[in-house]
């Protein structure tokens, strides 16, 4: 019972909510990453947007990770909003040697552009993507207005990815915008999250989706539909996408995470998603009544 063809998985791996729901009920922190990656096979990694790991943690990442396994690494904050990609070579070759030893359980490495990042610094960008160590892989999110003009400016961004053999993040946020503010996570998800135009396209070979929730997940569904017919086509082309469920509070991710699976199955070999970890442990002891 493993994923096939395709990777599968959430933003993060240490969701305590998740305790009782994906993980087993005594699951501690300790846990959580080994449970996760025996039923996803892959995560991001949001975290090295704010700090690095050290090389214990590295290390111990790959030990409770099978080699199926794949980490998506988000790049800096310091090289891609502080510094805005220049001269940021010596935060660039620190992040990327930090993760190396994880070796084979890379996927690509996702660089996030602030939102005034626009298409006066593509220039900007060729030069920093083309210098990249090319024994890695990369994958770009833009959040400019500029780069979903259906025009020119959008098909050079577009272009520029295809020539480097680099792919654009699909990030789509339909699903939360569709959703009543009723609760806060949901809305500070929709105050911080960019409003910007679902894009289906896949630039290299490895098209990657961050697919962002509507708080009730049963409304997701059409989209879903629409994304997994998506996906199906990009793997009968030979691609391998990844493909990340979000949800405002990520409670449910695990949830969406399932429903895209078999969404996708029915159109395309895709593997068995295992059972969750909560699923396989036997049902909670109850306690003798007293006479």
């Amino acid at each position: 019972m493993t994923i096939r063809n395709y990777y599968l998985g959430c933003p993060i791996w240490g969701q305590k909510n998740w305790v009782g729901e994906l993980f087993t009920r005594e699951a501690r922190p300790g846990d959580f990453l080994q449970q996760y990656a025996s039923v996803f096979n892959t995560v991001e990694g949001n975290t090295t947007f704010y700090g690095m790991p050290t090389e214990t943690t590295v290390a111990r990442w790959r030990e409770e990770t099978p080699p199926s396994f794949r980490f998506c690494f988000k790049f800096p904050r310091v090289v891609s909003h502080n510094k805005r990609l220049v001269r940021a070579e010596a935060e660039t070759e620190q992040f990327l040697e930090i993760m190396a030893p994880l070796g084979e359980r890379l996927g690509p490495f996702f660089l996030q552009l602030p939102p005034s990042f626009g298409v006066e610094e593509l220039p900007t960008l060729e030069r920093f993507l083309a210098r990249l160590p090319i024994e890695f892989q990369y994958a770009v999110e833009v959040r400019h207005a500029s780069f979903f003009n259906e025009g020119p400016t959008e098909a050079a961004l577009d272009g520029l990815l295809a020539d480097l053999g680099v792919d654009r993040v699909c990030f789509d946020v339909r699903g939360l915008r569709a959703a009543p503010p009723d609760d806060p996570m949901t809305r500070e998800a929709q105050e911080k999250k960019p409003d910007v135009p679902a894009r289906f396209v896949a630039t290299a070979s490895r098209p990657f989706v961050r697919f962002v929730a509507h708080s009730e997940v049963e409304a997701n569904l059409p989209l879903l539909e629409e994304w997994a017919e998506v996906v199906a086509g990009w793997i009968g082309e030979g691609r391998t996408p990844f493909v990340f469920m979000h949800a405002p509070d990520d409670f449910y991710a695990p949830r969406l995470a399932r429903h895209f699976h078999r969404l996708l199955s029915e159109q395309v070999e895709v593997g068995t998603l295992p059972r969750w970890p909560a699923e396989e442990e036997p049902p909670p002891t109850e306690q003798l009544a007293l006479f």
